[in-house]
């Protein structure tokens, strides 16, 4: 059954950049990236999620980071140039990004975000990021996401 392009996918069909799909099973519910990366076989060092938070300022901001780390919020702030930052409420990521949680991409979203990229992928030849649904994923180089993203390498990993 072929699977229908998301809006990540377009993005990348329309930048010209190569990607490789993965879907998994999400019916058990487990959606957490070192889930995921188990799933579809993937070193977890690999396979990146996307955290959307909010700065003092109000705007937004998209982090890419491992799926085995956590987000340093004092870090993101100072690498944002903001005050300080906290987590978009869940209740608010679709209204802002036009996707749902475990299934955010930093590809394609409403708006195009500033995006900070744990320097971790910086050093890798492909990362795997959401494709922007639940049981799909998209394995890029991250050179072209940050291109793509417009965005920039930061050290915001704990």
């Amino acid at each position: 059954m072929a699977q229908s392009k998301t809006n990540a996918m377009r993005l990348l069909d329309k930048e010209n950049i190569t990607y490789n799909v993965y879907t998994y099973e999400s019916n058990d519910g487990k959606i957490d990236g070192l889930s995921v990366a188990e799933k579809i076989g993937r070193d977890p060092n690999c396979v990146y999620k996307t955290l959307v938070i909010q700065g003092t300022s109000k705007n937004i901001y998209v982090c890419v980071i491992p799926v085995g780390a956590e987000l340093d919020l004092k870090k993101a702030a100072q690498e944002a140039g903001e005050k300080k930052v906290e987590m978009l409420p869940v209740k608010d990521i679709q209204k802002h990004t036009g996707y749902i949680r475990g299934g955010c991409s930093p590809l394609g979203m409403k708006k195009l975000y500033p995006t900070l990229i744990s320097t971790e992928a910086s050093g890798l030849g492909l990362i795997i990021v959401s494709a922007g649904k639940i049981g799909m994923q998209v394995e890029v180089n991250p050179d072209d996401l940050k291109t793509v993203t417009k965005g920039q390498w930061a050290n915001i990993c704990n």
